[in-house]
């Protein structure tokens, strides 16, 4: 005759799930779309009943393909099934991420050319170039020659 006790240890040893581990790779159903990303759910199997154990999580916008994604409703569709890989389990509140762009067979490769510009910040402080003044000088210059000719011509008369 059993214990209690042992019963509860072999039913609980039968009753052990497979838990998702970083680096599976799964069939996933996407769920839901929103901006940054799809929820989908996938089944792993059960190690001793043979049932499969639904689990839920996100592939965010960065790891649905290589390069800028502008819109992730043109790439994926509710219901649409693909391959994805387990890349991060969050250990407090058991949250999945998923990535399909980490099974990308030949990825894209973008080169940033960065521009490089003058951004010294301080060239708006302390003196200024003589061009910045030289069209106020020159309004201020022939106004005061025009005054000048004025007074000189009434001079004159």
């Amino acid at each position: 005759m059993m214990s209690l006790l042992n019963q509860l240890r072999l039913s609980s040893h039968n009753m052990e799930k497979k838990s998702p581990k970083i680096g599976d790779i799964v069939e996933v159903e996407i769920i839901g779309m929103q901006d940054y990303g799809a929820f989908v759910k996938f089944y792993l199997d059960n190690s001793s009943n043979k049932e499969k154990i639904e689990q839920k999580g996100l592939i965010h916008i960065s790891e649905i393909q290589s390069g800028y994604v502008k819109s992730i409703h043109d790439i994926a569709k509710i219901g649409q099934k693909v391959m994805a890989q387990i890349i991060d389990i969050d250990e407090y509140n058991g949250k999945i991420s998923l990535s399909i762009r980490s099974l990308e067979k030949n990825p894209q490769v973008h080169h940033i050319y960065r521009k490089k510009h003058f951004t010294d910040s301080r060239d708006k402080i302390g003196f200024k170039t003589l061009a910045n003044y030289l069209p106020g000088w020159i309004e201020e210059n022939e106004a005061y020659l025009k005054a000048k000719k004025n007074a000189q011509s009434e001079d004159f008369l």
